[in-house]
């Protein structure tokens, strides 16, 4: 027994002795273990820190905007013979078109006079063609000028149209863009703007307003998302755009550039007002690819001042070939832009448009397809303007504006054989003149005033002299760009934004608009650097066109608009 109390005595005393090495060999290990988890914390720290700094809401910006939109459109039309048509019926009959196939027809198409048959059409070409089926032996009508002009006759009245007033009453359309910027590093972003613009029940290239406007007849590189066409997302805008150069207020940017609904449109369309990649658009409205190089020095007496070089080309034409003469047709441009506040905002702008084809690309126009063929020559463009907004003008804001610019035309001595034989504003369809700078002005002026109730009332008026030729189709009208109009173009318009708080940027907001276009054509071609103008109130039954002559044009629109 008292072995045995001993043994128990001696076991505890070692056991005693163990548990401290046990405990300290535990908070050691312990220890160990604090240690590699404090390691492990501080390791996911910096890996949400960069996961956060690699967040969508630090590089990327994504907005954007949806339209739906419903015109009614109204027009009235003159008398004419379409060229197209009448030119389908000489190619077609056989008592006239060997005159296309032989070496003279070349020579007669570059005669400037021939004493016309009475009551025959008066353009030149007619006279010719009358000359050759009466002096060309075994020609039905050889010998018989007279049988041959009737003829003729009876053949344009089969191209005849008659003046009518088309309509529209309910075109509805459907416009989504999604708008993207990301910073990829330091002083240098990429932005982008995607666009598709669609007529309700209809996946096919614009025809919505026929065979008015050369803007209007298809969808081409410049106003694919401008002009209903389909679903597809397009893209309207991609550049990237490195600023602070050699920690300079110098930037340089390249890609599909922002040169559509620049300044002063933006009023209209309820945007913000462009920054310093826009273009004046009474001069400019049109997606090209390009490049600029801009300058903004700090000077006080000039303040949000800069200037910029600009470069786009507007057609590639290709490998040259023995068969492939056609020339790249390329746009340079100097844009200067001496004050640029929110107060007052002033600019200067001169374009040239290198070697100007005769149609773009497009397909399934009222012609089929079409595509550059010839260049026409050169065309200088000028502007200046300046719009102001106005605060504490009665309740509201008082936003206005004024815009001037001036075409020149330099035609070369080709002609378009697609266009009937027409050169860069120079002779009607097939009656070639001498070709001769030209010289034309447009106006553009409106106000915007906006109420506290986020109600806003604007007004335009714009109007363009007989030779006026911007290079503006992409703008956003239906019937065709209102400012490369030859005569004038009221449009009045409201606003109403809904009191909603924004919630995916503080400029997201939703409205109406409800606005009326009224169109009064002076002049043939608005739109159009192919062929002469001719005055409207002189358009007679027997002028070949290639285009309907619109009188007047009338577009009462609505829509519902959500910019995020």
């Amino acid at each position: 027994m008292k072995k045995t109390v001993i043994n128990l005595a001696l076991a505890a005393c070692v056991a005693g002795m163990a548990l401290p090495l046990a405990a300290n060999a535990a908070e050691e290990e312990l220890q160990k273990k604090v240690e590699q988890l404090s390691r492990e914390i501080e390791l996911l720290k910096g890996q949400v820190k960069r996961v956060d700094d690699k967040s969508l809401g630090k590089w990327l910006t994504i907005g954007g905007d949806y339209r739906f939109r419903v015109d009614s459109l109204h027009g009235e039309t003159a008398g004419y013979t379409n060229g197209a048509l009448f030119m389908g019926a000489l190619q077609q009959d056989p008592a006239v078109m060997g005159f296309f196939a032989t070496p003279a027809a070349r020579a007669l198409l570059s005669t400037t006079t021939y004493a016309g048959v009475s009551g025959v059409t008066p353009n030149v070409m007619m006279g010719n063609l009358v000359n050759y089926m009466a002096n060309t032996a075994g020609n039905p009508y050889f010998g018989d000028p007279a049988g041959a002009a009737a003829y003729l006759q009876s053949l344009g009245a089969g191209a005849y149209v008659k003046p009518a007033k088309p309509k529209n009453e309910t075109l509805y359309t459907n416009k989504f863009s999604l708008d993207l910027n990301a910073k990829a590093t330091q002083n240098v972003t990429v932005t982008a703007k995607l666009d598709m613009y669609k007529t309700f029940g209809s996946q096919v290239d614009d025809q919505t307003t026929g065979n008015y406007f050369a803007d209007r007849v298809g969808v081409f590189d410049g106003t694919v998302g401008h002009v209903p066409s389909d679903s597809k997302l397009n893209v309207d805008r991609v550049y990237a755009t490195w600023s602070n150069i050699a920690d300079e207020p110098i930037w340089l940017s390249v890609g599909r550039r922002p040169a559509t609904n620049g300044a002063p449109t933006n009023l209209k369309l309820n945007n913000e007002r462009p920054g310093n990649g826009g273009t004046p658009a009474l001069l400019v409205d049109y997606a090209f690819d390009g490049m600029t190089l801009g300058v903004a020095p700090d000077i006080d007496a000039l303040p949000g001042a800069y200037a910029k070089v600009c470069y786009g080309r507007g057609f590639d034409s290709g490998f040259r070939t023995t068969g492939n003469s056609i020339k790249d047709t390329d746009m340079l441009g100097v844009a200067v832009i001496p004050v640029d506040t929110d107060p007052l905002r002033v600019w200067m702008q001169w374009n040239r448009g290198f070697n100007i084809f005769d149609f773009p690309a497009m397909s399934n126009t009222v012609f089929g397809d079409v595509a550059p063929s010839v260049n026409l020559g050169d065309i200088d463009w000028y502007g200046i303007g300046a719009m102001s907004a106005m605060k504490k003008v009665g309740p509201g804001t008082l936003n206005v504006f004024a815009d001037f610019g001036m075409s020149v035309t330099h035609p070369n001595n080709n002609v378009s054989a697609q266009a009937g034989f027409q050169g860069l504003l120079t002779g009607g369809f097939l009656s070639p003149e001498a070709p001769s700078d030209k010289t034309g002005w447009g106006a553009y002026a409106g106000v915007r005033y906006d109420l506290p109730s986020k109600t806003k009332i604007g007004f335009e008026y714009n109007h363009g002299s007989k030779n006026w030729i911007p290079f503006s189709p992409a703008a956003d009208d239906m019937w065709t760009t209102k400012v490369g109009t030859r005569g004038n173009v009221y449009e009045p318009y409201i606003i109403q934004e809904l009191d909603l708080k924004p919630i995916s940027s503080y400029t997201s907001k939703a409205f109406f608009k409800i606005g009326y276009q009224y169109y009064n054509f002076e002049y043939t071609g608005s739109n159009n650097w192919v062929g002469a103008p001719q005055k409207i109130s002189a358009v007679s039954a027997n002028d070949m066109m290639l285009m309907t002559p619109l009188k007047k044009a009338h577009d009462i629109y609505a829509t519902f608009e959500v910019k995020f």
